[in-house]
């Protein structure tokens, strides 16, 4: 049952999406019914969290066991006594899995009010507390140790510093205020620290500011299925050619043991930056980022002396993720998406231009993962349409691990190509909230299988390059 209301686009963006999930392959196979009820479900699915967080343990640091005790000891001490399971993931020996409990319906709304910024707000559904930064607005005469309701303000419309908001605010939870409301606004104030410690959130998960953070990472699941898929070996040379913010290219390294060499890029310093702290923060020497925008990471021409860095030769990597940047349709949770049909519509076209570059750089014989955490058909099934009759030595190979669904009908791709192609759609369970009564009397099973399906959007598709030129 749906607790937010569902997804809110610009008109020319739901108009697209609209024909995209109406494709006539999709009605032919499913029915106008069927298929127009799989859509209004995604939207609805789109604007709540994930029912599970997902933590990656650094296997490199530490034992899946041991990170499993410290997590669980962890979790009773945040919710005082609340006994809410750590499971393991049967077929991602790495990842450990906690129940998110909500939405809690039963929440009494106070009188002060704090409204925060649409992202802000989508970090405390997902357990974040709030720091000053993501503070719009506080109610007139607030002051520390105030007990409060946190608002998020999905459409962007407060004005920051107003002393009331009436627009459209969705309720996130009660916390205390750390700061008082001229503490927050004034010209001297703190820019960083926590703003409101939430007691009572909505959606019940663990915070993990400063927990364990060089033993475990916290990544959507499908995002950790990806490096599984891509399975580098020890001793490998390896790109990772979007890499921001590292969460990929560290797995990768760790599945590797730190033994290789994992190539990481992105064309933001800032973001480099990023990746080359969380490296060292999980103790891995293998990985080298570098500045560099991907669509222009091959050279054409031999260079003098040894380069370690971009352009690159052709056929200088046994194993590639493009994990691509895309339109983030697949993001959850996500109440209003902010982008315009034009800015949707680009990603293809670069997703294109990176691809090429990705299938020149690729060794023969080698393994390019393509992925995306998006739902659009153009970005996701007609690249790989694209891409196979564009490049004759690629071909479509099957995933291991295969957690998500088939890909998606409407890109002409044949029903076995759609097999070997994996599609997380959040609308594969149906929409329900998870109460300490429901998660004492499911099975461990059941909540694996549930976590499988109720997670981000997102689209991975395998390929090999043939030896033959």
């Amino acid at each position: 049952m749906s607790f937010f209301p569902k997804i809110s686009f610009h008109p020319e963006v739901e108009e697209y999406l609209t024909k995209v999930f109406r494709n006539n392959e999709l009605i032919t196979a499913l029915g106008t019914q069927e298929a127009e009820s799989k859509y209004q479900s995604l939207l609805s699915h789109l604007s709540h969290p994930p029912g599970f967080t997902t933590v990656r343990v650094n296997t490199h640091l530490s034992s899946v066991k041991h990170v499993k005790k410290l997590l669980f000891e962890e979790i009773q001490k945040q919710f005082k006594g609340l006994c809410v399971p750590v499971l393991e993931h049967p077929k991602l020996q790495d990842v450990l899995l906690i129940p998110v409990i909500g939405p809690r319906r039963d929440l009494k709304k106070h009188a002060s009010e704090v409204i925060v910024g649409a992202q802000c707000g989508y970090a405390v559904l997902r357990g974040a507390h709030v720091y000053v930064p993501g503070i719009v607005s506080t109610s007139r005469f607030m002051k520390a140790g105030d007990l409060v309701s946190v608002y998020s303000d999905v459409e962007g419309k407060c004005r920051r510093g107003a002393k009331e908001f009436e627009g459209a605010k969705v309720f996130l939870g009660n916390g205390i205020s750390e700061l008082s409301r001229s503490e927050i606004f004034s010209s001297s104030g703190p820019l960083n620290g926590m703003g409101i410690r939430m007691t009572e959130p909505v959606y019940l998960s663990p915070s993990f500011d400063n927990v364990l953070p060089s033993h475990l990472f916290l990544q959507n699941l499908p995002s950790v299925v990806v490096s599984h898929i891509l399975n580098p070996q020890p001793g490998e040379r390896i790109l990772d050619m979007c890499a921001a913010p590292g969460g990929k290219t560290t797995h990768l390294a760790t599945l590797m043991h730190d033994q290789g060499e994992v190539v990481a890029m992105d064309k933001i310093s800032n973001k480099v930056k990023k990746i080359k702290q969380n490296a060292e923060l999980l103790q891995l020497n293998c990985i080298q980022a570098f500045c560099y925008d991907g669509t222009k990471a091959l050279s054409v021409e031999k260079r003098e002396g040894h380069q370690e860095g971009p352009p690159f030769l052709p056929e200088s990597f046994d194993r590639i993720l493009l994990d691509a940047p895309c339109s983030g349709m697949g993001q959850r949770p996500n109440m209003a998406y902010s982008l315009t049909l034009k800015e949707v519509t680009s990603y293809q076209p670069l997703q294109r231009k990176l691809f090429t570059v990705a299938v020149k750089l690729l060794k023969p014989g080698g393994v390019l993962v393509y992925s995306t955490c998006t739902i659009t058909l153009s970005e996701n099934e007609e690249q790989v349409a694209w891409a196979l009759r564009t490049f004759p030595c690629l071909q479509l190979q099957p995933q291991e691990p295969h957690i998500g669904g088939e890909g998606m009908r409407g890109a002409g791709l044949s029903p076995d190509q759609l097999k070997l192609l994996q599609r997380f759609d959040p609308a594969a369970v149906t929409l329900q909230g998870m109460d300490t009564n429901s998660l004492r009397d499911s099975r461990e099973d059941d909540l694996i299988s549930l976590a499988n399906k109720d997670c981000i959007g997102f689209f991975i598709a395998k390929f090999i390059k043939s030896n033959s030129k």
